[in-house]
């Protein structure tokens, strides 16, 4: 289920909004300022995010360079085409003025998920030594291929696709759901430490990083402090 984040103070909107993308089949997120929604990128990625410029706290330009890597639609009332052209030139993948047809807008959506999906190069998730390639299902650290099992692929594909953020550990066990039946909350401690100990041994360093009392985090070491084990 595709996660789409709307960032708006506007109530109505917000609510319309919500119900309709609900109605599509989309998990939704709401967040009404632009420090609030800071916050909550800090602790999940969505799929795309509807941002409104109008914020209180830090604007909606403020906020869009914080979301590299997700695709972006501005909504504002704002139609000056120098400010729209600045804003796509600085991340925005589309800008939609209000007010607004709701059919176009779900159109745009549906267009932008595609695209974001289709940018991935045939599915490849690389960070650091670690690359996973989805087609294939397989890992590699330092280009030498390793055997997970599917749960622990799960678990690495998830932070993968979002390295230095936290992952919760009820996000964890909601998304790796829809690839492995297998890992409850009780079993997830022995899943992870079995990944950490092949990712080490492989030559990643501790590259999963435990976040007491809420996940785990992928942070890679810095280039030259970690090599290939020795053969």
């Amino acid at each position: 289920m595709k996660h789409i984040f709307v960032i708006d103070d506007d109530l109505p909107i917000g609510n319309l909004l919500e119900e309709a993308l609900t109605r599509e089949g989309y998990r939704v997120s709401r967040a009404y300022s632009g420090t609030e929604a800071l916050l909550a990128l800090s602790r999940s990625r969505p799929d795309l995010v509807l941002l409104d410029l109008m914020l209180p706290g830090l604007s909606g330009e403020e906020v869009l360079p914080r979301l590299a890597g997700v695709p972006v639609i501005v909504l504002s009332a704002k139609a000056d085409p120098e400010h729209k052209a600045d804003l796509l030139l600085g991340g925005a993948a589309d800008y939609v003025t209000k007010p607004f047809s709701l059919r176009e807008l779900l159109a745009r959506i549906a267009l932008r998920l595609r695209e974001s999906e289709n940018a991935r190069p045939g599915g490849v998730l690389a960070h650091g030594p670690l690359r996973l390639e989805e087609e294939a299902r397989c890992v590699f650290v330092h280009g030498q291929s390793i055997r997970l099992t599917r749960t622990e692929y799960a678990i690495l594909k998830l932070l993968l696709s979002n390295p230095a953020q936290v992952v919760t550990k009820s996000r964890l066990l909601e998304e790796i759901a829809q690839d492995t039946p297998d890992c409850t909350e009780s079993s997830l401690k022995t899943h992870m430490s079995h990944l950490r100990k092949k990712l080490r041994e492989a030559g990643a360093g501790d590259c999963i990083e435990a976040v007491w009392g809420i996940g785990f985090t992928l942070k890679i070491a810095e280039q030259g402090a970690v090599h290939p084990p020795k053969t």
